[in-house]
Parts: C-alpha cells; structure tokens; sequence
C-alpha cells in the first residue's frame, strides 16, 4: 500500500472482509465505523486493493433502504446495469437507490476507500449475483 492512500484514508483499512470474500474479486478489508446494533444506521469504511471489485449485486427494500458511497481515499469505479461506469475519487458520493444491480471497486492501478451506508428500509437484504466480467472491467 502506498503511504499517500494511507495518508488519505483517515478511517484506516480495518481487518480483512474474509466473511464476504467470495463476493469480490481481489482483496477487500473492512472497519466498522459504528458498532452493529448500536446505531439505527450502519457505517462501515471499506477499502479495495488495487484490481478489487464486488460482484453485481442489489439491495433489495420493499420500502426505503439502498445504499450510499461517501469516497474517501484513492480511485475505483461504481457502475449500474445498463449504464457506463463512473469514475470515483476522494469526496464523491454516490446514492444507490434500492433494487439496483450495481458493483464498485477499485481501479486497476490503485487503492480505493469508501465509506458505506445502509439505508434503513422495509424488508431489506443483499443479493448476490455474478461476477464483474474480467473483459468488462479490463476495458475501463
């Protein structure tokens, strides 16, 4: 890791997200920045090596619920189905409405942190599906 992603990523990269480790390709770690159940609202920092994404996946709610990016260290990607990807640095924020297909993860070449939130709604839950296309993601 490079000292000046370090020096950016104030929230730090916590431990290792193995319990979600077969969603990503490469490496992802997380911290949680409030403790579950402590908080109506659950924060997380998380942190992509570089080459790092999470599958395509969808937050379902029946009501409210989602999710937000709050960008806080180096540079990745975030894409919905259907669309082109958009680049993500430092200070972005992306509001992910719920029942969207999306992915987000690092660029090839760097580092990338995020802190997310869940939005509390109505029967929510994550669901998984496959993998970003290595083709896909090499042609960004």
């Amino acid at each position: 890791m490079n000292t000046e992603f370090e020096k950016q990523n104030i929230f730090s990269i916590g431990s290792e997200n193995s319990a979600f480790a077969q969603y990503f390709v490469g490496k992802s770690y997380l911290n949680p920045l409030v403790e579950p159940g402590k908080s109506p609202i659950f924060l997380a920092n998380v942190t992509f090596e570089p080459g790092c994404r999470n599958n395509w996946h969808i937050h379902r709610a029946s009501g409210g619920g989602g999710q937000i990016l709050i960008c806080v260290a180096g540079s990745g990607w975030y894409q919905e189905d259907g669309k082109p990807a958009r680049s993500l640095g430092p200070g972005d924020v992306v509001v992910i409405p719920p029942n969207v297909k999306h992915w987000h993860g690092a660029k090839a070449d760097t580092w990338f942190s995020h802190i997310a939130l869940e939005v509390p709604g109505t029967d929510t839950s994550s669901e998984w599906c496959e993998p970003v296309a290595d083709e896909a993601y090499q042609a960004l």
